[in-house]
């Protein structure tokens, strides 16, 4: 994966995230600013691991679970709430990475 590659997935993940946490009626400026915060910790990592360790399903399942889990706990850091933390994380996480597999498989049809 290329950094141009990097840029466009980071960029299109924050924004996603941050439109899953308004639907979600998130309106904590800390909470919506850390989302940005967290996805530059996870996002570019993430991208790194599936590019070096294959673009299969076992390794990016086991990735998208980890960064499920370390949001989780940065949620956790700053809500208190764990069942709130877990969803934001699922949610944002599950919702971002199907729409880059669209986008993806529409760009490769096209």
């Amino acid at each position: 994966m290329n950094t141009d590659d990097l840029l466009i997935a980071l960029v299109f993940t924050i924004i996603i995230e941050y439109i899953v946490l308004r639907c979600l009626g998130e309106r904590r400026q800390k909470i919506l600013l850390s989302s940005v915060v967290i996805n530059l910790l996870t996002n570019v990592p993430l991208n790194f691991y599936i590019d070096f360790a294959g673009y299969d399903w076992p390794h990016i399942l086991l990735g998208e679970a980890v960064v499920i889990i370390i949001e989780t706990l940065w949620y956790w850091l700053l809500t208190r709430d764990l069942h709130q933390s877990a969803v934001y994380s699922f949610l944002c996480n599950a919702i971002s990475f199907l729409i880059g597999l669209l986008a993806t498989l529409l760009l490769e049809w096209a």
